[in-house]
């Protein structure tokens, strides 16, 4: 029951700063799975790739009531080019360690969180 409360609020969690920031909710989803649920990294990484489906999908068609809020053309072009990325990425993310990977996660967030307190 623990577990499931704790999965509830990631999800809250992850869903309200997903749409408010546009982050998809994995950076704070991947943390907390594999802090909080024990998860290994490349679980916690396949998990939230598969929540982040619903979290767009639910914030997508409550962005398109607003008129013109989406450009389309840069979805079709961004979907279609990171989807390709996605694909092959998956697979390298396979083929690394759950060190490599939560380091390199890290690394990616202290980079992109100090880009945006200097610049932001």
């Amino acid at each position: 029951m623990k577990f499931l409360i704790t999965a509830v609020f990631i999800g809250l969690a992850a869903g309200l700063l997903g749409a408010l920031c546009g982050v998809g909710g994995g950076i704070v989803m991947v943390p907390a799975f594999v802090g909080l649920l024990g998860l290994e990294h490349k679980q916690a990484v396949a998990t939230s790739m598969a929540v982040i489906i619903i979290t767009a999908i639910a914030a997508t068609l409550n962005n398109a009531r607003a008129n013109n809020l989406i450009d389309w053309k840069i979805v079709a072009a961004v979907g279609i080019a990171s989807g390709i990325a996605a694909w092959f990425g998956s697979d390298l993310m396979r083929n690394l360690s759950n060190q490599t990977l939560t380091r390199i996660f890290g690394v990616l967030l202290v980079v992109f969180g100090a880009r945006l307190l200097w610049k932001g």
